[in-house]
């Protein structure tokens, strides 16, 4: 099984270029399954297709070509199948402080059950072989984030806490009825929350294993963009997750010569040469942008030809950690492989939370995690191919 991650900023095109690869890839005979990671879908619309479909889909995935199906989740659908006695207690619980008992319904609703549910709906297909490519078409950054960082927060959660959680609600019940009007949690509570990790076990490992699952960030070049897309890089990298490309969409093409965009043609070359030096060695590819919106299959199809050309969408672009930032006895320390190298080519600059590395004509440029930036003092060590570069206060 292959899965494809498509991240970045909100806007930047995340939705038409996964769209646009799922076609290139059942194409080449791949059943193949994109799914709305975003809580505000927009897969049927980008497919300009009957949101009625949709609607009466519950959920499940749609066919909307050969070998290619969408998949927008329901989460009240999603609730009777995988949250009904955790989401039952928790709305008792919202009605009891005299909340309505329609809005505690809402209420108990909670933010990650929709990202859960992904999940277990992509455990679910790795496991029974259903699709050949799973591609996700996910959230802005931040949201994005919180969805990956989910399986190993459960895991801590089921581990660490669960179990002495259980056995405490299960002494502390009958003498809590007794003072307190507040319900504690049943045993149907506890025992659904084990059968949904149950399910998600070893989502994971999957996620993080780059034979199977990749990222490709997609980005704009501007400067808010790049950003955002050097803080998602470094973010998805902490995760331990591949990145294999970086899609620099919506450039403009050398044919638009008025004077009228001379300075943002401008200003884009310098962004993506910025983009280059940013991200490397991971590739960058630059999509030109369309004379119009990017709609229908027939323009998704334009648009994957343009991404990928004659090129598998289904490879990985890049193998391979760019950075690793680890902490070695109590100090950060980040690991860039870097060859033939010596220790005078190296210059080091930090402005606020971005560390610039500079050896002669190549410059990268990382994104740094807030209580890293907060460190002042830096110093760098060669070890083989590797930079090792460490912080300290």
């Amino acid at each position: 099984m292959r899965i494809i991650f498509f991240a970045g900023k909100g806007g930047v095109g995340k939705t038409s270029v996964a769209a646009a690869t799922g076609i290139k890839a059942a194409e080449r005979g791949k059943k193949t399954v994109i799914m709305s990671l975003d809580v505000a879908h927009s897969l049927s619309d980008i497919f300009d297709m009957e949101k009625a479909l949709i609607n009466q889909s519950k959920g499940e995935p749609v066919q909307v070509g050969e070998n290619l199906w969408i998949q927008e989740l329901d989460i009240q659908e999603e609730i009777e199948k995988n949250w009904g006695d955790i989401h039952k207690y928790l709305s008792t619980l919202l009605n009891t402080t005299g909340l309505d008992e329609i809005l505690a319904e809402e209420l108990a609703i909670l933010p990650g059950m929709e990202e859960v549910s992904l999940l277990l709906h992509i455990n679910r297909y790795a496991r029974n072989n259903h699709f050949d490519v799973v591609l996700l078409d996910c959230a802005p950054t931040g949201e994005s984030l919180r969805f990956i960082s989910i399986p190993t927060t459960l895991e801590w959660y089921i581990n660490k806490i669960f179990k002495i959680e259980k056995t405490l609600v299960k002494y502390a019940r009958p003498v809590a009825k007794r003072f307190y009007d507040l319900p504690l949690p049943g045993e149907d509570y506890f025992d659904a929350i084990e059968r949904l990790f149950e399910k998600l076990r070893g989502v994971d490992a999957l996620l993080t294993d780059p034979e199977k699952t990749t990222v490709r960030l997609v980005t704009n070049p501007e400067k808010i963009v790049l950003k955002e897309t050097q803080r998602a890089f470094m973010y998805f990298s902490l995760y331990k997750m591949s990145i294999d490309a970086i899609i620099m969409n919506r450039v403009l093409p050398d044919a638009v010569n008025e004077p009228y965009f001379q300075d943002w043609r401008e200003s884009q070359k310098r962004y993506v040469q910025e983009a280059e030096d940013y991200f490397q060695p991971v590739p960058l590819l630059p999509v030109n942008l369309f004379r119009g919106e990017v709609l229908g299959y027939d323009n998704l199809k334009a648009l994957g030809d343009k991404i990928y050309g004659s090129r598998n969408p289904l490879d990985r672009f890049f193998m391979g950690k760019p950075y690793e930032l680890t902490k070695v006895e109590g100090k950060y320390q980040l690991k860039m492989k870097l060859p033939f190298i010596e220790k005078r080519d190296v210059a080091l600059h930090k402005i606020a939370d971005e560390l610039i590395v500079r050896i002669g004509g190549f410059k990268r440029s990382v994104m740094l995690p807030r209580q890293v930036a907060a460190l002042d003092s830096l110093k760098a060590t060669l070890e083989g191919q590797y930079l090792l570069i460490h912080f300290d206060s």
